[in-house]
């Protein structure tokens, strides 16, 4: 039974720490995808076709795969505060520089740079909010941190269309303008960090010391209750074959989240739309998907069951894909991308619930970041086949049934990985962490 004293501390811990870093993500997942919208002009400017920038949109993640695991080793050492700093202030100064890109080849270099730039901010977050909050809250708290991907996409469709209206400004395109007004807030928010930002519980001045003993306590427990089953080092992390597994079931799941946010407004443009009823379309799917996503955490947390949210999300989110690629009118492609938002944003809070189930320490900060650098390989792989597909075939058909295939193959992993751990102490299908 939750003691007046828990939901205290959960409710103080909570209001300090989720908006603010649910802040950070929204200015993350803008700058990474904003590209998605720059291309309805871009691309023309350059004479871009649509492998080149499948290709160069997804260059990001490899950046992001080769510099994601030791950044967040440094983060576990040297604190989240001054690693978080570091990593926005980097990202925003890179994404003011794409508005001066000169071609295909700057155009691949800065969004390679971008994703090592970034290498971190994601798993770091996770890893972050494991020291503060205990196992059977983390699903529902994820949930509003990545509420944050979808928020971006609501707000930042609109705004990214009206921004690209600056066209003529001071003698820059509006692309280049949106660049640099949605790059400038990471550099700004990177200072804050390090003023608002505390590493650990037990640094926390600003609760009681009553509530600081508390939360200390209730989460070196946790840790503790591992015990012989919990992994610590860095190679038992990087070795452990649930920490594959996980990575490619994340793989399938970032193939469909990125094919949305780079390839989206392409895809609903198609119906001849305007830039700003693209953008104000755009923004439909993922409204509907932060409510599902909340409401399926939050399920997930009360009854404990992680496995079987995370298959039918993919599920819902691989019929959407499909229906996306048949969709012949402009409300049944709206409709279409509602069910792959749904579906992509609910599967993602019960998945990373499941790491630190079965890791700790510096293992965690290792696992962590392999199953998001490896899984969020399929955000290059998503967005560069369906560039090569859309090139060779003229249709976005085809890409979207590879993407919607990667996602059933992660819902098939999700359950193969639950019936090998049925039984033992920690399995990942837990029903109660």
């Amino acid at each position: 039974m939750t003691s007046s004293l828990e939901r205290q501390v959960l409710r103080k811990i909570s209001l300090r720490i989720v908006p603010f870093v649910m802040l950070l993500y929204f200015i993350s997942f803008i700058d990474r995808v904003n590209v998605g919208f720059a291309a309805l002009t871009m691309n023309k400017d350059f004479g871009f076709s649509s492998s080149v920038f499948g290709f160069g949109a997804g260059i990001f993640f490899l950046g992001y795969f080769l510099f994601e695991v030791p950044s967040n080793i440094i983060l576990d050492r040297v604190g989240a505060r001054l690693w978080i700093a570091r990593v926005m202030v980097t990202w925003g100064i890179i994404s003011v520089a794409f508005a001066f890109i000169q071609g295909e080849n700057s155009f691949y270099a800065l969004r390679f740079l971008l994703g090592v730039a970034e290498a971190g901010f994601f798993p770091g977050i996770i890893l972050y909010l494991s020291y503060w909050f205990p196992a059977r809250r983390r699903a529902q708290v994820v949930s509003f941190f990545m509420a944050a991907a979808p928020i971006s996409t609501v707000l930042g469709s609109p705004l990214s269309s009206a921004l690209l209206g600056m066209d003529g400004i001071m003698g820059l395109k509006g692309w280049q303008w949106m660049f640099i007004l949605e790059g400038i807030p990471a550099v700004l928010l990177g200072f804050v960090v390090l003023v608002y930002l505390t590493d650990r519980p037990e640094k926390a001045t600003w609760l009681a010391d009553d509530e600081r003993e508390w939360l200390v306590n209730t989460m070196n427990a946790e840790h503790a209750a591992k015990g012989a089953r919990a992994h610590h080092s860095v190679w038992r992390g990087l070795a452990d074959l649930r920490v594959l597994a996980l990575s490619l079931i994340y793989f399938g799941t970032s193939a469909g989240l990125y094919t949305l946010g780079i390839w989206a407004p392409q895809i609903i443009k198609q119906f001849g739309l305007s830039t700003m009823s693209v953008g104000l379309l755009n923004a439909v799917p993922p409204t509907i998907a932060i409510v599902a996503m909340i409401l399926w955490a939050r399920h997930s947390d009360r009854t404990g069951e992680r496995t079987w949210h995370v298959v039918i999300a993919c599920i819902v989110a691989a019929v959407g894909l499909a229906l996306a690629g048949v969709a012949g009118s402009v409300a049944a492609v709206v409709f279409a991308l509602s069910l792959v938002n749904v579906g992509i944003s609910s599967a993602k809070p019960p998945l990373w619930s499941m790491p630190t189930m079965f890791l700790s320490g510096s293992a965690a900060a290792a696992g962590i970041a392999t199953i998001n650098s490896i899984g969020n390989l399929g955000g290059f792989v998503g967005p560069a086949v369906i560039g090569w597909i859309k090139d060779t075939t003229g249709s976005f058909l085809g890409g979207l049934y590879v993407v919607a295939g990667l996602l059933c193959l992660s819902a098939i992993l999700t359950l193969v990985l639950a019936g090998s751990q049925r039984g033992s102490q920690g399995a990942v299908s837990s029903t109660n962490p």
